[in-house]
């Protein structure tokens, strides 16, 4: 089994994070994954952006939640990573999936409730994956152990994983019993053991956001199945070494 190179909210060293240039980006460097973020605005429509503030990647200021979709398509997503990508806007899921669907790509999209609790939020992006006919292709993830859990009966459709940075012995059947069959780890928790109880449980294991060498290289070893990173043409170089 190869490693999974997903570009992590695109390929967001190279270009704003969450837009369509980070995506294109990504898909021309030759990533096999992609890996994005989704809140809701205040009519509830599912958008692409990491933070539930727009001020650090907008030209805006306040929540997510308490903009429109029309109102949160005026910003400018672009102009604060580089002057060159002004004209960027916070792209709908819709949207993305619109360009997304026609491209041999995996999709992780972490639903970003661990702070505020977006009211139906997962059956929102389920059956926006279904409907784009997505499901097989596609992993829903969340740092949030109730949502893993009211995701249970989706489980046997579309992957779901559980997202953490939080040490605990048992990791793999922690996320088994949330309702989870994938587990989706920050670098410092990652050894062999961990990675082997997930297999043994037939369970994917992916690891963030990896973009040092010396920790591709370690993913690698130990079989993870996926890595996300802001540079997927280095992640796919340093793979072809160690596969070399």
């Amino acid at each position: 089994m190869q490693t999974k190179i997903i570009a992590h909210r695109g390929a967001s060293k190279y270009a704003p994070e969450n837009t369509m240039d980070a995506f294109k980006i990504a898909y021309e460097m030759g990533a096999e994954g992609i890996e994005t973020d989704v809140q809701l605005t205040k009519d509830h429509v599912p958008v692409l952006i990491h933070d539930e503030n727009v001020k650090r990647t907008t030209n805006g200021t306040g929540l997510v939640n308490n903009y429109t979709f029309t109102e949160i398509k005026q910003l400018d997503a672009g102009a604060w990573f580089n002057q060159s990508f002004a004209g960027n806007t916070i792209l709908s899921l819709e949207e993305f999936l619109q360009w997304f669907v026609h491209k041999p790509l995996y999709l992780n999209i972490e639903l970003k409730n661990n702070k505020i609790e977006y009211k139906n939020l997962e059956s929102i992006v389920y059956e926006m994956l279904e409907h784009f006919q997505l499901l097989n292709r596609s992993t829903i993830s969340t740092f949030n152990p109730n949502s893993i859990k009211r995701m249970r009966r989706y489980r046997k459709h579309v992957e779901v994983a559980f997202l953490t940075s939080r040490r605990n012995r048992n990791l793999a059947q922690l996320t088994k019993d949330l309702g989870g069959n994938a587990l989706h780890v920050k670098y410092r928790l990652l050894h062999a053991n961990l990675v082997e109880q997930c297999h043994q449980k037939n369970m994917p294991i992916r690891v963030y956001t990896i973009n040092k060498t010396v920790r591709m290289f370690n993913c690698y070893k130990y079989g993870c199945d996926g890595i996300f990173t802001d540079v997927p043409d280095k992640a796919l170089h340093v793979r072809n070494l160690y596969t070399n």
